[in-house]
């Protein structure tokens, strides 16, 4: 973990010179667990960082408010993990205590680990063979992920990390009828997307794809800027990956695999990149 951190921010010193992109951002909850910050021992649960407490549902803060307002393609999630709260609280901990800014320290603790290990290669081939790096004006999606980060946001639909009874939350309760989940979709999520007009949105599973749908119903994205279908990019969707890539033939499949849905996914995925008005 500790070498992934680290490629992360050599490529972000390497390209950018940490260059704080143009962005607006909520500081109030950093600013309010600075002090925490600061202190943090390495327990994300740590009830220090306690936000919000509903029965089994509770949110803990970690820093995850920085907002890159140049993206262009938004890789969405449903909520940040365990390690990724630890991660991101350890780097900003380590930002303030180097004197940087709370700009800076948001932005790094904003950087680690994103789509790290087999989910980036598996997220960067299946983003160019639906044409996004044609879209982009790149050779790979690869870039996004080193010198052209600055195109890049990645989001959760819950921004802060949540828990069920102190385990990863994976989409139950449904964030949309719980009170304080749905709330924070509004107020958190739903703020990024009304900083990123001319976005276009990759959610990666059901949950922020049915998050984004009703966000479009309800004006706050274009539904026309939703690229939803692309299987998860996580090892455990190997099969569907490789078929949605044309590196596993339909014969060869499993029955847990439709073959069907991700051929339209697929040529719908390509049509709706082909309709994306031009960056130039």
């Amino acid at each position: 973990m500790k070498s992934i951190r680290a490629s992360v921010f050599a490529t972000f010193v390497e390209f950018h010179h940490l260059q704080i992109w143009s962005h607006q951002l909520s500081s109030a909850p950093f600013k309010k667990y600075i002090s925490a910050i600061k202190s943090y021992c390495g327990d994300p649960l740590s009830s220090e960082l306690l936000m919000e407490r509903d029965d089994a549902v509770s949110v803990y803060y970690s820093p995850f408010e920085w907002v890159n307002k140049e993206a262009r393609v938004v890789l969405v999630g449903i909520t940040p993990g365990k390690t990724q709260a630890a991660n991101a609280l350890a780097e900003a901990k380590r930002s303030l205590l180097s004197n940087l800014s709370e700009e800076q320290a948001l932005q790094r603790a904003k950087a680690t680990g994103a789509f790290s290990g087999t989910m980036r290669p598996n997220l960067i081939a299946m983003m160019d063979a639906v044409g996004l790096n044609t879209w982009l004006g790149l050779p790979s999606c690869g870039s996004l992920f080193d010198r052209d980060a600055k195109l890049l946001q990645t989001a959760s639909v819950l921004q802060f990390p949540v828990f069920l009874n102190g385990e990863n939350y994976n989409g139950t309760p449904d964030p949309l009828k719980n009170p304080l989940l749905r709330n924070m979709v509004l107020e958190h999520f739903g703020a990024q997307c009304s900083q990123l007009p001319g976005a276009i949105y990759i959610p990666l599973g059901p949950v922020p794809t049915k998050v984004l749908v009703w966000l479009a119903t309800q004006g706050t994205v274009s539904s026309s800027r939703i690229l939803d279908g692309m299987p998860h990019p996580s090892g455990a969707n190997a099969e569907r990956i490789k078929y949605f890539l044309v590196q596993k033939k339909r014969g060869e499949l499993s029955k847990k695999t439709d073959p069907v849905k991700l051929d339209e996914a697929r040529a719908r995925l390509q049509h709706a990149v082909r309709s994306l008005p031009s960056l130039k």
